[in-house]
């Protein structure tokens, strides 16, 4: 058997009803290439680690790192790659403990990610075909993702349909360049992986998804995340992400 080249982490808060049914839905031929699904419990105040304990002593792919407290999206996220450094795979894929973004399309985007060199993958709701009003996203969700990616597109290279789904897969090239312990700990992490990666010229494209809004309670605030995205926007025309990656090729 090769050298795994592929670690998952999920990040997980208050999970406890659809952990165990995401890690089940990761496909076979992906747990052929890893040897780590690493749960991050971000300060859980339900039964989130006891499930993901329940599920490793079943599951020896799986592993639990638990933050003694909440240190929010972006932190979560960092914990989880942190993890999955030290193996230095050739994939490092953030699947959601919620459910909302299908394990059973890694096969699909690692094979497109290979035989396109791309550094960063992320799942997009509105690409075409993808239908996401009918998926349940929210109308006003929609509406301010279109107004928010219209105006990323001005500013950004290149051109994407959604720059906010939390699907990213990572290359190797990304978790070496990037400064991840820099980024944010709140909900525009994802966001400022993105700016880095273009101001580091890193190539970044996006494969469609399906949307699935459930009923479990969102942690994210539209509005405040709005404003967080103008500021990203912000600092990226001001050049700090740009110095970020640079720091980070220094080191």
């Amino acid at each position: 058997m090769s050298r795994p080249d592929v670690c998952i982490f999920i990040p997980s808060y208050n999970a406890e009803k659809t952990l165990a049914a995401v890690i089940a839905r990761i496909p076979d031929e992906v747990r052929e290439r890893t040897d780590r699904i690493v749960v991050v419990n971000d300060g859980s105040t339900d039964r989130t680690a006891e499930v993901a304990t329940e599920i490793a002593k079943e599951d020896p792919l799986v592993d639990l790192v638990s933050l003694p407290q909440n240190q929010g999206y972006g932190g979560a996220v960092q914990a989880g790659i942190e993890a999955c450094r030290p193996r230095d795979p050739a994939f490092t894929i953030c699947l959601h403990s919620d459910g909302q973004y299908p394990p059973e399309s890694i096969p699909e985007f690692l094979d497109y990610m290979t035989k396109n060199e791309i550094a960063l993958l992320q799942g997009s709701r509105h690409a075409k075909g993808t239908k996401p009003l009918e998926g349940g996203m929210p109308v006003y969700k929609w509406i301010a993702g279109k107004c928010l990616t219209f105006l990323t597109n001005t500013i950004f290279p290149g051109r994407m349909t959604d720059y906010f789904s939390g699907y990213l897969i990572y290359d190797r090239r990304a978790l070496h360049q990037l400064p991840i312990e820099k980024l944010s700990r709140s909900f525009d992490f994802d966001f400022e992986v993105i700016a880095c990666c273009h101001a580091a010229g890193l190539p970044v494209a996006e494969q469609g998804i399906p949307t699935r809004y459930a009923d479990e309670e969102s942690h994210l605030e539209p509005i405040a995340y709005g404003f967080r995205v103008l500021g990203v926007l912000r600092r990226y025309l001001g050049g700090h992400y740009h110095g970020l990656v640079r720091e980070t090729s220094r080191a």
